[in-house]
């Protein structure tokens, strides 16, 4: 399965690139708010980290509307090679995706919250779809439930539009996405660096260490 990082901060997306680990990276003007960057700056600046690597830079569209769709999407693909144009769930949405996709401009359908709106992707030629399972789940559903019913749909008719598992909350999300059969989690970085962590492993590299120096002590060394 794939990782990607979910961020504007350029600090973070360096950092976990550098781990060798990541495979792409997700953001959107939100994101880029929050920083209080310019996305246009933000957009270059993440470009240049993943230039020299057949990595996935999402990157999404601000336009509502079919036509303005199509053409911010056309732009955001001349940027790079990198580039996946992110699009909303939405009719429009749905409309400008086929045309996008009819010109090889690999579309990551956003905003994901049912199987019906993960099918109307797949349909319309998406390469990525990004169901959003902790939304769902503060709503009181189950977010990987449905991670397992896109899933089921998508082996049924043999779909190859790939199953980005987006608004993660938890490492332990990130396993059962992966148990599922799911193609991409994207993580903020906070969660990233828990994939790393386990207490049993700190427990026991703390033990080991200090059975070896005691050892050394009792040799004199």
């Amino acid at each position: 399965m794939k990782l990607f990082i979910d961020s504007a901060n350029i600090n973070e997306i360096k950092r976990a690139f550098s781990t060798y680990l990541i495979d792409g990276v997700t953001t959107n003007p939100s994101l880029a708010a929050k920083e209080n960057i310019d996305f246009d700056k933000l957009v270059k600046e993440i470009l240049d980290i993943f230039k020299n690597t057949d990595n996935y830079v999402s990157l999404e569209v601000i336009s509502l509307k079919e036509d303005e769709m199509i053409l911010e999407g056309i732009k955001l693909s001349k940027l790079s090679k990198n580039v996946i144009v992110k699009l909303p769930c939405t009719e429009d949405g749905y409309r400008a995706c086929k045309v996008l996709s009819s010109k090889k401009i690999r579309i990551n359908m956003t905003l994901c919250f049912s199987a019906s709106q993960a099918l109307l992707a797949a349909k319309a030629g998406a390469f990525f779809i990004s169901p959003f399972i902790g939304r769902l789940d503060d709503q009181g559903y189950d977010g990987m439930k449905l991670i397992e019913e896109i899933k089921k749909i998508y082996d049924n008719y043999k779909y190859k539009t790939q199953i980005l598992v987006a608004s993660i909350r938890s490492p332990r999300q990130v396993a059962e996405a992966a148990l599922i059969g799911a193609d991409v989690c994207t993580v903020p970085y906070a969660i990233f660096e828990k994939l790393f962590r386990h207490s049993l492993t700190d427990t026991g590299l703390k033990t080991f260490l200090d059975d070896w120096y005691n050892y050394k002590s009792r040799l004199g060394k």
